[in-house]
């Protein structure tokens, strides 16, 4: 099996929290240099909202998120979370996460999602006020 897979969705208040989690085989923990979380709104454009580089643990952010979103790997499990804090209505989208073998532009940059070459399916978070 080679894939990715999300989940962790769910519809949540306002100021509540989610855990996402993106289980992947064994091949993107040894292999993959960084792997990131994705989300798209309806009508809007793609977004990274996180990444983790794999061989040195390093993060980044984008400014939309932080200080509320966490993002770690547990590398015995084979997974990355994103664990998402004080929620907004405007975190609401489908959240995506990607793997990506060879070093991305910095998040932020526009076209840095081509990178990522393995996608997982996708997760639907709904945050109401």
């Amino acid at each position: 099996q080679e894939q990715l897979v999300e989940s962790g969705g769910g519809s949540v208040q306002a100021g509540g929290a989610l855990r996402l989690s993106c289980t992947a085989a064994s091949r993107y923990t040894y292999s993959t240099v960084c792997m990131a979380w994705f989300r798209q709104a309806p009508g809007q454009e793609r977004e990274e909202v996180a990444r983790f580089y794999t061989d040195s643990g390093n993060t980044d952010y984008a400014d939309s998120v932080k200080g509320r979103f966490t993002i770690a790997q547990d590398n015995a499990k084979n997974t990355l979370y994103l664990q998402m804090n004080s929620l907004k209505p405007e975190d609401t989208a489908m959240y995506y996460c990607a793997a990506s073998f060879a070093y991305p532009v910095g998040l932020g940059t526009p076209n840095a999602f081509k990178a990522f070459r393995h996608w997982g399916q996708g997760t639907q978070v709904t945050v109401s006020s």
